[in-house]
Protein backbone atom coordinates (compact mmCIF):
# COMPACT_ATOMS: atom_id res chain seq x y z
CA UNK A 1 0.00 0.00 0.00
CA UNK A 2 1.26 3.05 -1.00
CA UNK A 3 2.14 6.39 1.27
CA UNK A 4 -0.64 8.31 -0.51
CA UNK A 5 -3.37 5.36 -0.03
CA UNK A 6 -2.28 5.14 3.70
CA UNK A 7 -2.46 8.99 4.36
CA UNK A 8 -6.02 8.81 2.96
CA UNK A 9 -7.20 5.76 5.39
CA UNK A 10 -5.81 7.70 8.49
CA UNK A 11 -7.95 11.14 7.26
CA UNK A 12 -10.62 9.16 6.47
CA UNK A 13 -10.71 7.29 9.88
CA UNK A 14 -9.60 10.60 11.59
CA UNK A 15 -12.74 12.53 10.46
CA UNK A 16 -14.96 9.44 11.08
CA UNK A 17 -13.73 9.24 14.80
CA UNK A 18 -14.32 13.08 14.50
CA UNK A 19 -17.67 12.80 13.28
CA UNK A 20 -18.62 10.47 15.70
CA UNK A 21 -17.79 12.76 18.68
CA UNK A 22 -19.60 15.81 17.15
CA UNK A 23 -22.80 13.43 16.81
CA UNK A 24 -22.46 11.83 20.63
CA UNK A 25 -20.83 15.32 22.27
CA UNK A 26 -24.53 16.19 23.15
CA UNK A 27 -25.37 12.36 24.75
CA UNK A 28 -22.51 11.46 26.41
CA UNK A 29 -23.44 10.62 30.00
CA UNK A 30 -23.01 14.66 31.64
CA UNK A 31 -20.79 14.35 35.04
CA UNK A 32 -22.79 16.41 38.34
CA UNK A 33 -26.42 16.22 39.60
CA UNK A 34 -28.67 15.08 36.84
CA UNK A 35 -31.55 17.88 38.02
CA UNK A 36 -29.16 20.64 38.38
CA UNK A 37 -27.90 19.52 34.84
CA UNK A 38 -31.39 20.20 33.47
CA UNK A 39 -31.03 23.65 35.00
CA UNK A 40 -28.33 24.54 33.18
CA UNK A 41 -29.09 22.92 30.11
CA UNK A 42 -31.39 26.18 29.87
CA UNK A 43 -29.04 28.49 31.41
CA UNK A 44 -29.66 28.71 34.71
CA UNK A 45 -27.22 28.47 37.29
CA UNK A 46 -26.71 25.99 40.29
CA UNK A 47 -24.92 23.39 42.24
CA UNK A 48 -21.93 24.04 44.20
CA UNK A 49 -20.23 27.72 43.39
CA UNK A 50 -16.75 27.25 42.19
CA UNK A 51 -14.03 28.55 39.90
CA UNK A 52 -15.12 28.48 36.62
CA UNK A 53 -13.82 25.69 34.23
CA UNK A 54 -11.59 26.45 30.44
CA UNK A 55 -12.51 25.26 27.87
CA UNK A 56 -14.99 23.78 25.96
CA UNK A 57 -16.53 20.22 26.04
CA UNK A 58 -17.15 19.89 22.44
CA UNK A 59 -13.74 20.80 21.36
CA UNK A 60 -12.40 18.40 23.64
CA UNK A 61 -13.96 16.03 22.49
CA UNK A 62 -13.33 17.19 18.63
CA UNK A 63 -9.62 17.10 19.93
CA UNK A 64 -9.34 13.41 21.04
CA UNK A 65 -9.17 11.29 17.97
CA UNK A 66 -6.53 14.32 16.84
CA UNK A 67 -4.69 13.36 20.49
CA UNK A 68 -4.64 9.26 20.53
CA UNK A 69 -3.57 10.04 16.24
CA UNK A 70 -0.47 11.77 18.03
CA UNK A 71 -0.04 9.61 20.63
CA UNK A 72 0.23 6.57 17.71
CA UNK A 73 2.67 8.50 16.25
CA UNK A 74 4.66 9.08 19.41
CA UNK A 75 3.12 12.10 20.64
CA UNK A 76 2.60 12.89 24.44
CA UNK A 77 -0.08 14.22 27.00
CA UNK A 78 1.06 16.63 28.77
CA UNK A 79 -1.95 17.65 30.52
CA UNK A 80 -3.38 14.23 31.19
CA UNK A 81 -5.23 14.45 34.95
CA UNK A 82 -5.10 10.88 36.62
CA UNK A 83 -8.23 9.65 39.22
CA UNK A 84 -7.27 9.74 42.21
CA UNK A 85 -7.78 6.97 44.64
CA UNK A 86 -10.50 6.67 47.97
CA UNK A 87 -6.85 5.85 49.38
CA UNK A 88 -5.23 8.80 48.12
CA UNK A 89 -7.98 10.46 49.80
CA UNK A 90 -6.73 9.37 53.07
CA UNK A 91 -3.15 10.34 52.47
CA UNK A 92 -4.55 13.92 51.87
CA UNK A 93 -6.67 14.56 54.45
CA UNK A 94 -3.72 14.43 56.25
CA UNK A 95 -1.55 16.23 55.24
CA UNK A 96 0.70 18.84 56.68
CA UNK A 97 3.91 16.98 55.09
CA UNK A 98 2.75 14.65 53.12
CA UNK A 99 2.31 15.10 48.89
CA UNK A 100 2.10 12.39 46.49
CA UNK A 101 4.16 12.88 43.11
CA UNK A 102 2.99 11.34 40.02
CA UNK A 103 6.04 10.79 37.76
CA UNK A 104 3.08 10.14 34.95
CA UNK A 105 1.77 13.37 35.43
CA UNK A 106 4.13 15.96 33.29
CA UNK A 107 2.09 19.03 34.26
CA UNK A 108 3.99 22.22 35.67
CA UNK A 109 4.11 21.81 39.42
CA UNK A 110 4.54 24.67 41.66
CA UNK A 111 7.15 24.92 44.52
CA UNK A 112 5.36 25.56 47.51
CA UNK A 113 7.20 23.34 49.88
CA UNK A 114 8.04 26.83 52.34
CA UNK A 115 4.73 28.34 50.99
CA UNK A 116 2.51 30.12 53.85
CA UNK A 117 -1.24 28.80 54.31
CA UNK A 118 -2.52 31.67 51.67
CA UNK A 119 0.37 31.05 49.19
CA UNK A 120 -0.77 27.24 49.56
CA UNK A 121 -4.55 28.37 49.11
CA UNK A 122 -3.61 30.19 45.93
CA UNK A 123 -1.97 27.36 44.47
CA UNK A 124 -4.78 25.75 45.02
CA UNK A 125 -7.28 27.76 43.76
CA UNK A 126 -4.67 27.68 40.51
CA UNK A 127 -4.61 24.08 39.94
CA UNK A 128 -8.52 24.12 40.38
CA UNK A 129 -9.05 26.24 37.24
CA UNK A 130 -6.69 24.10 35.77
CA UNK A 131 -8.98 21.36 36.71
CA UNK A 132 -6.17 19.49 38.16
CA UNK A 133 -8.10 18.23 41.32
CA UNK A 134 -5.03 15.47 42.67
CA UNK A 135 -2.90 18.86 43.36
CA UNK A 136 -5.39 21.50 44.35
CA UNK A 137 -6.32 18.86 47.05
CA UNK A 138 -2.42 18.25 48.14
CA UNK A 139 -2.17 22.14 48.40
CA UNK A 140 -5.71 23.27 49.91
CA UNK A 141 -5.03 20.50 52.38
CA UNK A 142 -1.94 21.74 53.45
CA UNK A 143 -3.40 25.36 53.78
CA UNK A 144 -6.28 24.18 55.90
CA UNK A 145 -3.26 22.35 57.72
CA UNK A 146 -1.65 25.21 58.82
CA UNK A 147 -4.08 27.53 59.09
CA UNK A 148 -7.05 25.34 60.34
CA UNK A 149 -9.11 29.21 60.71
CA UNK A 150 -8.71 29.53 56.99
CA UNK A 151 -12.49 29.07 55.84
CA UNK A 152 -11.96 29.49 51.85
CA UNK A 153 -9.57 26.33 52.28
CA UNK A 154 -11.75 24.37 53.39
CA UNK A 155 -14.18 25.71 50.71
CA UNK A 156 -12.20 24.91 48.12
CA UNK A 157 -11.08 21.90 49.13
CA UNK A 158 -14.87 20.72 49.51
CA UNK A 159 -14.80 22.11 45.81
CA UNK A 160 -11.95 19.66 44.86
CA UNK A 161 -13.12 16.64 46.36
CA UNK A 162 -16.72 16.87 44.83
CA UNK A 163 -15.00 16.98 41.35
CA UNK A 164 -13.23 13.56 42.46
CA UNK A 165 -16.21 12.33 43.38
CA UNK A 166 -15.67 12.31 46.98
CA UNK A 167 -19.04 13.20 48.74
CA UNK A 168 -18.53 12.89 51.98
CA UNK A 169 -14.97 14.51 52.45
CA UNK A 170 -16.91 17.31 50.41
CA UNK A 171 -19.31 17.62 53.23
CA UNK A 172 -17.13 17.47 55.88
CA UNK A 173 -14.78 20.47 54.56
CA UNK A 174 -17.77 22.52 53.40
CA UNK A 175 -19.23 21.76 57.52
CA UNK A 176 -15.89 23.10 58.50
CA UNK A 177 -15.82 26.26 56.56
CA UNK A 178 -19.46 26.77 57.62
CA UNK A 179 -18.69 26.65 61.33
CA UNK A 180 -15.53 29.17 61.22
CA UNK A 181 -17.97 31.64 58.81
CA UNK A 182 -21.54 31.51 57.32
CA UNK A 183 -21.15 33.17 54.14
CA UNK A 184 -23.77 32.51 51.08
CA UNK A 185 -20.87 30.45 48.93
CA UNK A 186 -20.48 28.04 51.92
CA UNK A 187 -23.97 28.20 52.86
CA UNK A 188 -24.77 26.91 49.62
CA UNK A 189 -22.18 24.58 48.75
CA UNK A 190 -22.87 22.71 51.90
CA UNK A 191 -26.77 22.62 51.21
CA UNK A 192 -26.05 21.75 47.71
CA UNK A 193 -23.96 18.95 49.04
CA UNK A 194 -26.36 17.71 51.76
CA UNK A 195 -28.96 18.14 48.67
CA UNK A 196 -26.98 15.07 46.88
CA UNK A 197 -26.84 13.27 49.62
CA UNK A 198 -30.57 13.28 50.17
CA UNK A 199 -30.76 15.01 53.57
CA UNK A 200 -33.67 17.63 51.31
CA UNK A 201 -34.92 19.59 54.92
CA UNK A 202 -31.16 20.09 56.33
CA UNK A 203 -30.36 21.24 52.60
CA UNK A 204 -33.09 24.09 52.43
CA UNK A 205 -32.02 25.05 56.27
CA UNK A 206 -28.79 26.10 54.74
CA UNK A 207 -29.69 27.05 51.43
CA UNK A 208 -32.27 29.62 53.00
CA UNK A 209 -29.80 30.77 55.02
CA UNK A 210 -27.75 31.40 51.76
CA UNK A 211 -30.31 33.17 50.50
CA UNK A 212 -30.94 35.98 53.52
CA UNK A 213 -27.68 36.42 52.72
CA UNK A 214 -27.67 36.67 48.98
CA UNK A 215 -30.55 37.41 48.02
CA UNK A 216 -30.06 38.11 44.47
CA UNK A 217 -27.64 35.11 43.94
CA UNK A 218 -29.16 32.78 40.97
CA UNK A 219 -27.57 29.73 41.64
CA UNK A 220 -28.68 29.40 45.50
CA UNK A 221 -31.74 30.15 44.44
CA UNK A 222 -32.22 27.42 42.06
CA UNK A 223 -30.07 25.02 44.36
CA UNK A 224 -33.19 26.16 46.84
CA UNK A 225 -35.78 25.21 44.22
CA UNK A 226 -34.34 21.81 43.41
CA UNK A 227 -34.38 20.71 47.41
CA UNK A 228 -37.77 22.05 47.48
CA UNK A 229 -38.94 20.37 44.56
CA UNK A 230 -37.18 17.23 46.29
CA UNK A 231 -39.55 17.71 49.40
CA UNK A 232 -42.30 18.00 46.96
CA UNK A 233 -43.03 21.63 48.08
CA UNK A 234 -44.06 22.52 44.50
CA UNK A 235 -45.13 26.21 44.77
CA UNK A 236 -42.02 26.93 47.20
CA UNK A 237 -40.03 25.95 44.27
CA UNK A 238 -41.91 27.95 41.50
CA UNK A 239 -41.06 31.28 44.13
CA UNK A 240 -37.25 30.39 43.96
CA UNK A 241 -36.76 29.64 41.02
CA UNK A 242 -38.66 32.59 39.71
CA UNK A 243 -36.67 35.14 42.14
CA UNK A 244 -33.55 33.11 40.54
CA UNK A 245 -34.39 34.40 36.96
CA UNK A 246 -37.82 35.75 37.02
CA UNK A 247 -41.63 33.77 35.87
CA UNK A 248 -41.07 32.64 32.58
CA UNK A 249 -37.59 30.54 33.38
CA UNK A 250 -39.18 30.13 36.67
CA UNK A 251 -42.50 28.53 35.36
CA UNK A 252 -40.23 26.39 32.85
CA UNK A 253 -37.69 24.82 35.02
CA UNK A 254 -40.55 24.04 38.15
CA UNK A 255 -42.13 22.50 34.87
CA UNK A 256 -39.13 20.37 34.31
CA UNK A 257 -38.82 19.07 37.47
CA UNK A 258 -42.46 17.90 37.61
CA UNK A 259 -42.27 16.21 34.19
CA UNK A 260 -38.70 14.48 35.82
CA UNK A 261 -40.76 13.22 38.66
CA UNK A 262 -43.77 11.93 36.03
CA UNK A 263 -45.93 14.35 37.31
CA UNK A 264 -47.21 15.47 33.82
CA UNK A 265 -50.66 17.27 34.40
CA UNK A 266 -48.69 19.73 36.92
CA UNK A 267 -45.80 20.15 34.72
CA UNK A 268 -48.45 21.48 31.73
CA UNK A 269 -49.79 24.21 34.45
CA UNK A 270 -46.29 25.25 34.82
CA UNK A 271 -45.66 25.08 31.00
CA UNK A 272 -48.71 26.55 29.99
CA UNK A 273 -47.93 29.37 32.65
CA UNK A 274 -44.73 30.11 30.98
CA UNK A 275 -47.18 29.89 27.39
CA UNK A 276 -49.13 32.44 29.05
CA UNK A 277 -45.91 35.06 29.48
CA UNK A 278 -44.44 34.23 26.17
CA UNK A 279 -46.90 32.53 23.59
CA UNK A 280 -43.88 32.14 21.42
CA UNK A 281 -41.94 30.16 23.34
CA UNK A 282 -40.28 27.14 21.73
CA UNK A 283 -39.46 24.93 24.72
CA UNK A 284 -43.36 25.46 26.31
CA UNK A 285 -44.98 24.80 23.23
CA UNK A 286 -42.79 21.68 22.22
CA UNK A 287 -43.15 20.21 26.00
CA UNK A 288 -47.08 21.04 25.76
CA UNK A 289 -47.15 19.02 22.83
CA UNK A 290 -45.16 16.05 23.86
CA UNK A 291 -47.29 16.17 27.49
CA UNK A 292 -50.47 16.78 25.65
CA UNK A 293 -50.35 13.60 23.18
CA UNK A 294 -48.79 11.54 26.43
CA UNK A 295 -51.88 12.58 28.53
CA UNK A 296 -54.38 11.49 25.55
CA UNK A 297 -55.15 14.84 24.98
CA UNK A 298 -54.71 15.01 21.15
CA UNK A 299 -56.43 18.26 20.00
CA UNK A 300 -54.44 20.45 22.53
CA UNK A 301 -51.05 18.34 21.13
CA UNK A 302 -51.92 19.69 18.05
CA UNK A 303 -52.67 23.42 18.90
CA UNK A 304 -49.11 23.24 20.49
CA UNK A 305 -47.39 21.89 17.42
CA UNK A 306 -49.30 24.47 15.16
CA UNK A 307 -48.47 27.24 17.54
CA UNK A 308 -44.75 25.82 17.77
CA UNK A 309 -44.56 25.39 13.86
CA UNK A 310 -45.68 29.43 13.99
CA UNK A 311 -43.28 30.09 16.33
CA UNK A 312 -39.98 28.59 14.62
CA UNK A 313 -41.34 30.18 11.20
CA UNK A 314 -41.41 33.80 12.90
CA UNK A 315 -37.66 32.95 14.05
CA UNK A 316 -38.23 32.84 17.96
CA UNK A 317 -35.50 30.78 19.28
CA UNK A 318 -36.68 31.48 22.59
CA UNK A 319 -35.79 28.67 25.46
CA UNK A 320 -36.91 30.31 28.59
CA UNK A 321 -33.81 33.00 29.52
Amino acid sequence: MNKRRIYAVLIALVLTIAATAMWSASTIQREGDPDAIVLEDSGSEAGVDQPKKKGNKVVKVLAAPFKMIGRLFGGDDTNKIHRMTEKDAERFASVGVTKIEDANNKSVKRDTSSASAKEHLEAGRAYLLEENYNEAITELSMAASIDPKLTEAHNLLGVAYDKKGFADRARESFEKAVKMEEDADTLNNLGFSLYQNGNYRAAVDRLKRAAKLAPQDERILNNLGLAYCRLGKIDEAYKAFSRATGPLTGNLNTAKMLERFGREDDAIRYYEAARQIDPMNSMALRRLADLYQRVGRATDSDAARAALALAQNNGSNNTGK
